[in-house]
This record gives structure tokens, C-alpha cells and sequence, in this order.
């Protein structure tokens, strides 16, 4: 049985994060790492036509070459997406010598930290994951869970409405599982 996680949500914003691996499962995580607002470097000898073109633009950066250990120096998470267990192993032992959390794709032996199917409605966020186990049925649950979670309009007005309410609610220390009610 595996470790109970600690879910968690990652402020990435001008943080540089290093993807090594340059797929097509690459490309997916390095447009989610920059809708995130992180600074993006992709080491890989071999890559897809799409991060070619955006490291082209400066809007990544590219290396295309092996991964070194080095390449961890002054990044804050790393992507493993290189389709083989031997190199994923090599950078999560190497991201672990220097304190850093590892997403293996499709390798959760050699990870440390697991993406989650996700939605994202009216500015929150509702992630799901098996720890890397079973990636489908996170996926099944999030499509179960969209249909039946309110609107974009319906949550954004809640956020809105709690963000209002939120100094109110701390001073007259209303507990949390009454500040709901104010939303209804």
C-alpha cells in the first residue's frame, strides 16, 4: 500500500521548473507549467515541433541533449517524461540529493510528487488523484465531478461573495463549517 499524500497546491509563478523528457506528454505539462506562470527549461535530445518552435520564440528554453545532473541546479520542481525508468530513476535520485519533488510521468516508482485530473470553474480548482495508481479513474471521477459542480458564474460568485465575508467571518470567529450558509 502506498504512503498517504499530502495534497497540494504548487505557486509557480516565475519559478523555474525543468522538464526533462520532449514528447507529446511533455508538451501537455510544459503548457500547464506556463498557463502556471513558470519559467520552463526542457532537456531533451529529441523534441516535438511544438516546444521547438516556443523555445525558438524564448518562450521556453530548450537543451537538446541527455539530462546532467547539473540541469537540477536552482529549480524549484522537476518533470520526469522520458518514457524510461532507468533516466527517470536517475534524475528523482538526483532531484532527491538536492531536496527536490519529482512528477514521473507514468513512473510513480520514481516519483515523489503526482499530478492530478483537475478542474478548474470559477476560480477554484478541484484536483483528484490515486497517487499515481490509477491515473483513469482520477479521470473518470473528474469527468463525474463536472457535471455535477456549479457554473463557472454560480462559483465565481461564491469566491466572491466569501472574499467579501472573509474579514467578517475571522473577526466574529464564525466556525468554517458555518461560513457556507452566508453563500447559500
Amino acid at each position: 500500500m502506498k504512503r498517504p499524500l499530502y495534497p497540494l497546491f504548487l505557486d509557480l509563478q516565475d519559478r523555474p521548473v525543468l522538464v526533462v523528457g520532449a514528447g507529446p506528454i511533455s508538451t501537455h505539462k510544459i503548457q500547464v507549467l506556463l498557463a502556471a506562470g513558470a519559467t520552463v527549461t526542457v532537456v531533451a535530445p529529441e523534441s516535438t515541433d511544438w516546444i521547438k518552435r516556443n523555445a525558438e520564440h524564448g518562450t521556453i528554453r530548450w537543451h537538446p541533449r541527455p539530462f546532467a545532473a547539473s540541469d537540477l541546479d536552482g529549480v524549484y520542481f522537476v518533470i520526469a517524461a522520458t518514457g524510461n525508468h532507468l533516466v527517470n530513476a536517475e534524475i528523482s535520485k538526483a532531484a532527491t540529493e538536492r531536496r527536490l519533488f519529482v512528477n514521473a510521468v507514468d513512473d510513480p516508482s520514481t516519483a515523489t510528487a503526482y499530478a492530478s485530473a483537475q478542474i478548474v470553474r470559477g476560480g477554484v480548482t478541484v484536483a483528484i488523484s490515486s497517487g499515481g495508481r490509477a491515473p483513469a479513474v482520477s479521470r473518470l471521477l473528474r469527468e463525474l465531478l463536472e457535471q455535477v459542480l456549479p457554473s463557472d458564474e454560480t462559483l465565481a460568485a461564491w469566491v466572491e461573495q466569501a472574499a467579501s465575508l472573509r474579514t467578517q467571518w475571522q473577526n466574529e470567529n464564525t466556525p468554517l463549517s458555518e461560513r457556507y450558509r452566508d453563500l447559500l
